[in-house]
């Protein structure tokens, strides 16, 4: 299974002749759907969520999302279906489990909206904006690195307590340059101390994980 990282909380993840892209949302570039033989997406926000490009997708093109993000979709040419924690379906011939139910809080005065994660093909999770631990093992974690609901300590102890193979930083679009190297130099001391592979991608860098 390839995986690509695009823009922000962005990924592709390519099998078998398949395509399934994940959170393709406002800070990521428009390319990235294309080819998409099915989408996910996690929550409303619009880094994660951009309804008018969703919009341009044909009925060939399915999309499985929460229902407050089915609402704002009402209306797409591209069939809708909503999932929530403990779900699981087939998404393009890739198998996808469902687990998390809400956003990470953000400030008290601000609503705690729904957020689900995707676990494709018992390899890959993408918690969306919350540190969902699978009830199951991961080899390859997407970490959030950036945000106004998290702190770097926070999503360190993400990497220990879900202890995965791999982990790759998404949600990191916010940053400029000098955060991105926060980032880097933090990814690098946790892969050495759990003999793991943690880092960045750069938009448009591919990795192979296992199948």
């Amino acid at each position: 299974m390839k995986l690509t990282k695009h823009g922000h909380a962005c990924v592709r993840l390519e099998k078998d002749g398949a395509t399934l892209i994940l959170d393709p949302g406002g800070l990521t570039e428009a390319s990235a759907l294309d080819g998409a033989n099915a989408v996910l997406i996690t929550h409303e926000h619009f880094d994660h969520l951009d309804v008018e490009r969703l919009a341009s997708l044909g009925p060939e093109v399915p999309i499985w999302t929460c229902a407050s993000v089915a609402e704002k979709l009402d209306g797409v040419r591209a069939k809708v279906t909503v999932v929530g924690d403990g779900d699981a379906f087939t998404a393009a011939g890739f198998d996808v489990g469902v687990t998390g139910r809400e956003h990470a809080k953000i400030a008290l005065d601000m609503p705690v909206v729904q957020n689900i994660g995707f676990l494709v093909e018992g390899e890959l999770f993408h918690p969306g904006d919350a540190f969902t631990v699978p009830g199951t093992p991961v080899g390859t974690l997407l970490t959030p690195t950036s945000g106004p609901w998290l702190k770097a300590a926070e999503y360190v102890d993400y990497l220990l307590e879900v202890a995965p193979q791999r982990a790759y930083s998404i949600h990191d679009g916010l940053y400029n340059d000098a955060g991105l190297s926060l980032v880097d130099g933090i990814l690098a001391r946790r892969a050495k101390a759990q003999n793991a592979d943690f880092r960045r991608l750069k938009p448009g860098e591919s990795v192979t994980l296992p199948a």
